[in-house]
């Protein structure tokens, strides 16, 4: 019988930025994309909240993928996305993941030693990337001032009445009226379970689709307590 065998390996992982990389910046900002998008668009988004006073990150899931498929269109032609991860393996690349985003924060949080004064650290996740970010709050060392999940809620697997750290955080839920996969019934289904795990968020909706709409992503940064 074949038998499953797992090797750790180093790998090459892509980031992009915004705003001030010497550690001045008072506030952080790590944004994790959602499924089948690519960091250096994602972060294009972010552009409005780029004023000299944020440190925008974001990292790019480590599983790229063709959006079409092989006889729609030639290779050199098809669209590229990344996914943060699939039903296969999940455990290993959910430990890849969480490895990696850690080892991501150490590296962008070196500049800011020694300054006195720490960022601001804000943990921002559309779609698919909001049960990345709650995993690796869960999981990982990343202990953020604020979390802002857009278009999505952490996964079911996670035990939210436990000595979980996203309790430890004030915590956002943005969704857009006319999202068609965060839909009122899953909105209502959410709540409730937020509500029995006595966890304390906002909930923001807003006239919108499956997407940011950068003025609500405007107002939303606007009213973080703590972040200018």
């Amino acid at each position: 019988m074949p038998r499953e065998r797992h090797i750790v390996i180093s790998r090459t992982a892509r980031y992009y930025t915004l705003g001030p990389e010497d550690g001045s910046a008072p506030e952080l900002w790590f944004v994790l994309h959602g499924y089948g998008q690519l960091a250096a668009r994602f972060i294009r988004v972010f552009e409005p909240l780029d004023d000299g006073k944020r440190l925008i990150v974001a990292p790019e899931a480590l599983s790229r993928f063709y959006l079409v498929g092989v006889d729609s269109i030639p290779a050199a032609d098809r669209p590229v996305g990344a996914t943060w991860m699939t039903r296969e393996d999940r455990d290993c690349e959910i430990d890849d993941y969480v490895g990696y985003l850690d080892a991501l924060a150490r590296e962008v949080l070196t500049p800011f030693h020694g300054r006195g004064a720490a960022p601001s650290i804000v943990v921002f996740a559309f779609s698919q990337g909001a049960a990345t970010a709650s995993r690796w709050i869960t999981r990982g060392s990343m202990r953020p001032s604020q979390v802002v999940l857009w278009g999505g809620f952490p996964p079911p697997e996670i035990d939210l009445t436990s000595r979980n750290p996203l309790r430890d955080s004030p915590l956002h839920f943005v969704v857009g009226t006319r999202d068609q996969f965060v839909t009122a019934e899953r909105v209502s289904e959410e709540e409730r379970r937020l509500r029995a795990a006595s966890l304390p968020y906002r909930l923001i909706r807003y006239d919108g689709g499956h997407g940011i709409a950068k003025e609500t992503l405007r107002e939303v940064a606007a009213g973080l307590t703590g972040v200018a």
